[in-house]
């Protein structure tokens, strides 16, 4: 019995295990390659770097492990950036206010696409796809140019460094971690999280348990579109601006952090250990572009691609195989 529960141990973690796997042999690369690349403080800055990243990966993580999907997150991202650079610098309300405020506009908006997705019978992908132009949009009546953020408190946070073994880490890299741990517990070890795998393996199947599909839904998205502007708030105080330009493509790279992290896109199968280190691996890419020095940027792009098309035919034939098993 013991060896059948370590199989299914091992086949439920396969993917996360190689994305694990990739994620170090990327860094030794790195650290054979170039010198100073092998350094707790460059570990760290893959974490500092893409903070604002892990955060909105998790709450994605959930709702594709659904069946679902959220276009809108890099849109959301950029609208809080402009939100909590206008409310601070033009308008000069009380800084604490203004991160509420921030905050509620990815909830405001998750909670919308929620209930059109889930009362209406809406497909995911339009619902948010039309979020993500009007978030966008939004950003840009805002104010077509960046506003820099000058405000004494969050220019002290954005600032502020906490000495960690060999190094320093910033308060958005702890807020990150956090996200990740009540993500995977929320996942693990609640009922909410069984309700969310079950509707990705079977939606109708779900339902005839009597379990609350279109509630869950409404609160998943709610709860993503939430962490999208958390990871707004962070993304601002990483840049101290706000611009309409800020995370375009960014639900691209969510998405894409996710399954390289061995996340289903047909739902059921996912976990948030799996899309953090998904996260690294594209912030190890950017990394060893930026010490090469000679590479444009673009080849990023290039490796993302290489690499989700790979997780994506991995996971294809993964499931054809369970499926015959």
């Amino acid at each position: 019995m013991s060896n059948n529960k370590f199989v299914s141990f091992i086949k439920r973690n396969i993917s996360v295990s190689i994305t694990i796997t990739l994620f170090i042999l990327m860094f030794l690369v790195g650290s054979i390659l170039f010198r100073g690349f092998f350094s707790t403080q460059v570990f760290y800055n893959l974490f500092i770097d893409n903070a604002f990243m892990m955060i909105t990966a998790a709450g994605m993580t959930m709702v594709i492990i659904t069946g679902g999907i959220d276009l809108s997150v890099g849109s959301l991202i950029a609208l809080t950036t402009m939100v909590m650079a206008h409310l601070s610098e033009k308008v000069g309300i009380n800084p604490i206010f203004v991160v509420v405020i921030s905050l509620s506009v990815g909830t405001i908006f998750g909670l919308v696409h929620g209930i059109v997705i889930s009362i209406f019978n809406v497909a995911p992908f339009i619902v948010t796809l039309a979020g993500m132009f009007l978030a966008r949009g939004l950003c840009y009546i805002i104010s077509t140019e960046s506003i820099t953020i000058n405000n004494d408190l969050f220019q002290k946070i954005a600032l502020f460094k906490i000495p960690f073994i060999n190094g320093s880490i910033t308060i958005n890299v702890i807020i990150a971690i956090i996200v990740i741990v009540i993500s995977y517990i929320i996942l693990e070890y609640t009922k909410f999280g069984r309700i969310l795998y079950a509707m990705g393996g079977n939606e109708q199947s779900a339902m005839l348990m009597g379990l609350g599909v279109k509630k869950t839904k409404v609160i998943v998205y709610t709860i993503n579109g939430f962490l999208a502007s958390l990871s707004g708030v962070v993304f601002a105080l990483y840049m101290l601006s706000g611009y309409s330009l800020h995370a375009q493509g960014g639900e691209l790279d969510t998405i894409a952090s996710c399954v390289i992290g061995g996340t289903l896109l047909s739902g059921g199968v996912g976990n948030v250990v799996g899309t953090l280190f998904g996260v690294l691996i594209l912030g190890v890419i950017q990394t060893l572009i930026m010490f090469q020095g000679t590479l444009s940027s673009w080849w990023t792009r290039i490796a993302i691609g290489i690499l989700l098309l790979f997780f994506i035919l991995f996971q294809t034939f993964f499931v054809k195989k369970t499926n015959v098993e």
